[in-house]
């Protein structure tokens, strides 16, 4: 029998099955990241793409609005799991997934610590001024000074921590961290 260059219906079936298996378990998977199943949803409909989408597409795709689609796309935009293309002669915003997901990992945690680094640094550090001034009055043998002591030191370990924090995502950014885990195992 001659070998055909045609997917059959049977394994275009198979196909879309393990395709179906894998953006469910994307999606499901999503909340731990602070992502809605659906946008992860569209995520593994992206990620199954082999050119990008518009936004008409992806809602006809996954039988959703074209406003739940722009809002899911905007999240992932932000998350720089999705990023925007230019095709000649397209005049709609065309959409595709970011395939280096070990880029989209560092991205995305790099967002969230940044973030949660800068505002708890912030409260950190003002408390400790605060609490640093309000010890300025206190006697050394007093239940205030021994108060204050023991919160500035805790404070002070979390100020620890966040710098080593901003160091870690100092190293996902600048992609060093896969000096230290590659992204392929070392061979035996």
């Amino acid at each position: 029998m001659e070998p055909t260059n045609r997917i059959s219906s049977e394994q275009e079936l198979v196909i879309q099955k393990a395709r179906k298996r894998i953006i469910e378990a994307i999606g499901n998977n999503m909340d731990l990241y602070g992502i809605t199943p659906s946008t992860g949803h569209l995520y593994g409909l992206l990620f199954f793409q082999n050119k990008p989408m518009t936004l008409d597409e992806m809602g006809r795709a996954m039988e959703m609005s074209k406003t739940s689609m722009s809002t899911g796309v905007r999240t992932l935009v932000d998350l720089k799991m999705v990023h925007k293309v230019w095709e000649k002669g397209s005049r709609k915003d065309l959409y595709e997934v970011e395939m280096d997901w070990f880029q989209t990992f560092s991205d995305f945690f790099s967002l969230k610590w940044r973030k949660a680094l800068e505002m708890n640094l912030s409260a950190l550090r003002k408390s400790k001024a605060e609490l640093s001034s309000l010890g300025t009055q206190a006697p050394e043998d007093s239940p205030l000074h021994e108060t204050l002591q023991t919160d500035l030191h805790k404070i002070d370990e979390a100020i620890r921590y966040y710098q080593w924090l901003d160091r870690l995502i100092d190293t996902f950014e600048s992609g060093e961290i896969f000096d230290w885990v590659p992204k392929d195992p070392p061979q035996s």
